[in-house]
């Protein structure tokens, strides 16, 4: 009689972006008073240190879910609380040299408790800080039974000596300490929101026996190569006969920045605006949007057949494009080698696309997935705005596309100078892609100004002055660079300056309402100037 074989049930494995809808889910259920996580909070997790996380799957269901970061024993020991020391919840402090294992993220579905998932997690963290030989693990743990023996004690501190003589019982301590995590004393105020703890959190630690505590490892960062090799197309406006011979203008540099065997080519902001030179009479700036707007599925279709014909990531530059809502959009299409196709929506329409097109803003932006890692997408004005980079950033981006549209070289500037402090202060690169020329019989297209380049961080892996590459101002070309994301990662650590690491979370940091006015409230009161397009 031959044995059957019978499906694992139960997996605990490292998380993956698809288990985000599920991770979001199941915080949700278990933390039902607190605010919920978004998407782009487990989306940073994970990107910034995959490792570090973990989900229990039972039954091919996400039942149990835990985020994990490698810091330094100087902040992991010191007081700290919970949103400082995860970067806002996006995980972004993660410093692959640090010598701790710092889990700032632990939940299991109320509906399989008993099943030991708690303790499966806890091991696999406890396996990870043994195979890459930390000094140990730390968090703050929740002290549930507080508040409801508040009376009884003189303070938490007080709380956590009974717990631990077994005057009184706190579940969740007792499940830490059977764990094998010592109480190293109390962080007060760790997370507001837990009412249960009052705010306040058991600072808990386990010590690897395989490091020696006396000498704990140094960690470096070596010098890695993650070569990505990345084309900006400055693009001439220019009139063509239809659509199909639009799309020959793009192809063609899609083609030859695929011969170059580049990973990304990028087109400005608003360069389908040249579908309107066919027109057969000049079209006031709303009947020239509403024109273009027809042309979305057809764009979105054959970018998206382009990219996967020609094995490169195309960032489809911006289009005016009717949402599900019925506003319109100045909406990116990122059409991805595998087939992917995301959309990126622009969150701050200048003062001439509100009035004269009335563009509204978009609602959300994230980092979007590719084979080259992470990427973020400001539309031109959104460079101007520190904010968004930086969420992009928690998010795991690690290279941020800024198509843009600008008539002037001030406006130009503008934009130039913002995404290059994007770069500094976000240490990450850059990429800008800009129109030039001029299409006379089109609103908006009067005339261009623009200087596509590739920028860097300032420090000593990256080119001297923070341009890795830049085309001719004002002329029609494809400017191809490499870049290392590794040496990314190597400033991040080690750098001159570590503008990420030295963020002080202790006295701000950025919190998103995911909620959204859509631009509703945004008055369109009348630009002073003329009506060019975007403006930076």
């Amino acid at each position: 009689m031959s044995k059957q074989k019978t499906k694992t049930r139960l997996e605990i494995r490292q998380a993956s972006r698809a288990d985000i809808p599920a991770i979001v889910a199941l915080a949700a259920d278990v933390y039902k008073d607190f605010v919920p996580y978004s998407a782009g909070e487990i989306r940073g997790q994970i990107n910034n240190f995959r490792k570090g996380c973990f989900v229990a799957e039972l039954d091919d269901e996400i039942v149990g879910y835990c985020a994990s970061i490698r810091i330094s024993g100087a902040i992991a020991l010191e007081p700290h609380s919970w949103r400082e020391i995860t970067g806002g919840g996006f995980g972004s402090r993660h410093d692959p040299t640090g010598d701790w294992l710092y889990g700032y993220e632990l939940c299991v579905s109320p509906n399989v408790r008993g099943t030991r998932i708690g303790r499966r997690l806890y091991e696999a963290r406890r396996k990870l800080a043994e195979e890459l030989e930390l000094t140990g693990i730390a968090f703050g743990g929740r002290m549930p039974g507080y508040r409801r023996q508040r009376k009884k004690v003189s303070g938490p501190s007080d709380y956590l000596a009974r717990v631990m003589a077994g005057e009184l019982h706190d579940p969740v301590i007792r499940f830490q300490l059977a764990n094998g995590f010592e109480p190293v004393g109390v962080l007060k105020q760790y997370l507001r929101e837990d009412a249960a703890s009052m705010g306040h959190a058991v600072h808990m630690a386990w010590r690897n026996p395989y490091v020696d505590r006396e000498a704990p490892k140094k960690f470096r960062l070596p010098r890695g190569v993650e070569s990505v090799r990345i084309a900006t197309c400055q693009l001439q406006a220019r009139s063509v006969e239809n659509f199909e011979e639009f799309l020959d203008n793009v192809r063609y540099f899609v083609d030859v920045a695929s011969d170059y065997e580049s990973d990304f080519i990028l087109f400005p902001e608003l360069f389908t605006l040249m579908l309107l030179s066919f027109e057969e009479e000049e079209l006031s700036p709303q009947q020239a949007i509403e024109r273009l707007s027809e042309y979305t599925p057809k764009l979105r279709d054959a970018f998206a057949e382009m990219a996967m014909k020609y094995n490169i990531n195309i960032i489809g530059g911006s289009h005016p494009t009717r949402t599900e809502d019925g506003d319109i959009q100045n909406v990116a299409f990122v059409c991805l080698r595998d087939g992917a196709v995301h959309e990126q929506e622009k969150i701050h329409p200048t003062p001439n696309e509100r009035y004269w097109w009335n563009i509204k803003g978009g609602d959300d932006i994230d980092a979007i997935p590719t084979d080259c890692g992470p990427i973020g997408v400001l539309i031109c004005y959104d460079s101007e705005f520190p904010e968004l980079a930086r969420r992009l950033v928690d998010e795991g981006a690690r290279i941020i596309f800024t198509p843009f549209c600008t008539d002037s070289r001030q406006g130009y500037l503008r934009v130039r100078y913002c995404c290059q402090a994007r770069a500094i202060e976000n240490q990450c690169f850059v990429v800008m892609s800009g129109n030039v020329g001029n299409l006379p019989n089109v609103h908006n297209m009067d005339i261009q100004y623009a200087q596509s380049c590739i920028l860097t961080p300032c420090d000593f892996p990256f080119a001297r002055d923070g341009i890795a590459a830049e085309a001719t101002e004002n002329v029609e070309t494809l400017t191809i660079s490499d870049v290392n994301l590794a040496d990314l990662s190597w400033a991040r650590a080690e750098g001159t300056v570590r503008n990420l690491a030295d963020r002080r979370f202790d006295l701000y940091d950025i919190k998103w309402d995911a909620r959204g006015s859509h631009g509703k409230s945004r008055p369109r009161s009348e630009p002073i100037g003329t009506s060019t397009a975007g403006g930076g």
